[in-house]
């Protein structure tokens, strides 16, 4: 029987070594965080305010439209945090 072909295997060579990149955080967006934290707790306490003191405070004139402008806080920070990277 005849004998069969040996094959040859390659010899094994270890993938590069990646480069380590460095994430700039600093980017110039460093206002999104505070400003998005803020926004949603002034909105909270506007809401907060407003059940404690049973609509005399913040804007008594406003009524139950004060809920409303808790919740716009709330959304602009919302709008805000899509702008953190």
């Amino acid at each position: 029987m005849p004998k069969s072909r040996i094959r040859k295997k390659d010899e094994f060579t270890p993938p590069p070594a990646k480069q380590a990149t460095s994430v700039n955080l600093g980017s110039g967006r460093s206002w999104v965080a505070p400003l998005m934290l803020a926004l949603f707790l002034i909105g909270l306490a506007w809401i907060v305010v407003f059940y404690v003191t049973t609509g005399d405070l913040p804007v008594k004139s406003l009524g139950n439209w004060n809920i409303v402008v808790g919740f716009g806080f709330i959304a602009a920070g919302f709008v805000v945090s899509t702008q953190w990277k």
